[in-house]
Order: C-alpha cells, then structure tokens, then sequence
C-alpha cells in the first residue's frame, strides 16, 4: 500500500525537505502540500491523505484548530473523515502535547528526528496506530500519573492504591502485551518480541482497550504506568 502524505508547514524550505525525504522513499508519495493551516484544512479535505505531517505553528490558523477541524474535534463534522494527522514541531513543551492529543492528532514527533524516524512514524499512524515521540511519551506519563518531571528521580513509582485490582480482568498475555505498550512499542514490534502475528496482537489491544475502558493507546501507557508494569528510563 502506498501511504499518501500532505505536509504541511509555513516556512518553504522545511516543506521542501520533508516532501523530499517522504517522495524519495518506496511506499510513500506526497500528494499535497500547504502553508497554512487553513490551507491544510482544505487539501486534506479534497485529497483525503492517509496521514497530514502538520507544523503547530502557522499563519492563517495553527496546527492544532488544522487538526480539531480535520478530526471532527471542534465540536463540528469532521473536515476530512478517516485523515489522520502527525504532529511536528521544534517545540517539546507539555502544553503543545497535550492539545494536540486532545485534537485528535494520532502522533507527535519533533522535527529534528531522523528521516527513517520520520518515515517510520509516518507509517504506524497511516496503520491506525498512535505513536509519540519516546520524550513525549515521558512527559506525558509524568503528568497524568502525577509524578513531577523535575524531581531527577529514577525511582519505580508506586502504583495508586486499587490500581491493580483494574487489572484483575486482564489475561497474563494481555500484561505482556500492556507492559510493552507502556515501552512504547508497536503491535509490528509487539508481535515479533512476543512471537505472535500482528493480527493477534491487535486482537489483545482491543481487548485491553474493552477491558480498562481506554479511550485510545495514550490511555493504555498511562494504565500501564500507573500499574507499576513500566518506569521512565
């Protein structure tokens, strides 16, 4: 399957080097492209791309009321049903994460990440996956668990009280396949450090999902730290 991308971003040369990395590799071409977001909005809605590498940060309208409208998150039918959208951004504050989750974006990766990073993410979104950057991931887990970023502490946290008992439904396989959730894995990675198929392994997210009433994969790697199955590096 060739994954169709829109890139969309304000300054002329970041576009020109992610619509080069992305058209140069096998299984990827561009098909739109936009400086703003008002202009993402509307070529993702006539081209239907499988996934929007969207900038936060633009004229017109920012990447992330591009991304609400897009998804159907801003209270209103979505502009281009199914298109889901990567977030990129030189920004790592908590703040630019957050709403962008709440958006309805389905990644979140700085900018400065290698191609095959890039085009890595690209594709485990275009999957239906959600995927964050491994320094998203973190902060994110810090701020719903409640454990502040700036204590240096490499300390396991304590799992709040009853926590466990949400995880009593849980098969031994599904905890396997939670606990690498949490790493940051993917269900392709997942699969092959379990030894199991990709089909299997979507079969066990979905029942994780069903079983700890999670709204999406986010919520699982909060469950699964919040569980004490995994700690920030």
């Amino acid at each position: 399957m060739v994954v169709r991308v829109v890139v969309a971003d304000d300054q002329t040369l970041v576009r020109t080097g992610f619509k080069g990395i992305v058209s140069a590799a096998p299984g990827f071409t561009v098909v739109g492209e936009a400086g703003t977001g008002l202009a993402a909005v509307e070529v993702a809605r006539r081209e239907r791309p499988d996934v929007v590498l969207m900038d936060i940060r633009m004229p017109d309208m920012d990447g992330l009321e591009a991304t609400r409208l897009i998804t159907g998150k801003a209270g209103r039918t979505a502009a281009a049903p199914g298109v889901r959208v990567l977030m990129l951004t030189t920004f790592g504050m908590d703040e630019y994460i957050f709403a962008a989750l709440r958006g309805g974006a389905s990644g979140f990766l700085l900018k400065d990440a290698p191609a095959d990073e890039l085009l890595t993410a690209i594709r485990v979104v275009a999957s239906g996956e959600a995927l964050l950057a491994p320094q998203v991931t973190r902060r994110l887990i810090e701020e719903f668990a409640g454990r502040p970023a700036s204590t240096g502490t490499t300390a396991p946290p304590t799992a709040p009280p009853g926590r466990e008992e949400n995880l009593r439904g849980v098969s031994p396989r599904e905890r396997e396949v939670l606990t690498l959730i949490g790493q940051g894995l993917t269900n392709t990675e997942i699969a092959t450090r379990l030894h199991i198929t990709p089909g299997t392994t979507k079969t066990h997210v979905g029942n994780l999902l069903t079983k700890l009433d999670a709204r999406d994969r986010v919520q699982l790697v909060i469950t699964a730290y919040r569980a004490g199955l995994v700690t920030p590096r």
